[in-house]
């Protein structure tokens, strides 16, 4: 990973746009430059975030996949 993360959002269960709208939350509670570790099984998630986060001026670090479970991590800009 080599991530340093300051917060974790279980979005497991939950489909598109779900995922998205509880980051959005999740980074108003954050400060710019923490990194959020979101846990998805949506793999819609895995392109919808990276885009969303552009649009929005986040920046992906990376997706991992681990037994079902997507890991995204973004770093608020």
């Amino acid at each position: 990973m080599g991530y340093s993360v300051d917060r974790q959002l279980d979005a497991r269960g939950l489909s598109c746009p779900m995922p998205s709208v509880k980051t959005a939350l999740e980074l108003e509670q954050m400060e710019s430059g923490q990194v959020l570790e979101i846990l998805t099984d949506d793999p819609v998630s895995k392109k919808d975030l990276p885009v969303w986060a552009e649009e929005t001026g986040n920046k992906i670090l990376g997706i991992e996949e681990e037994e079902g479970t997507i890991k995204i991590y973004l770093e608020k800009a």
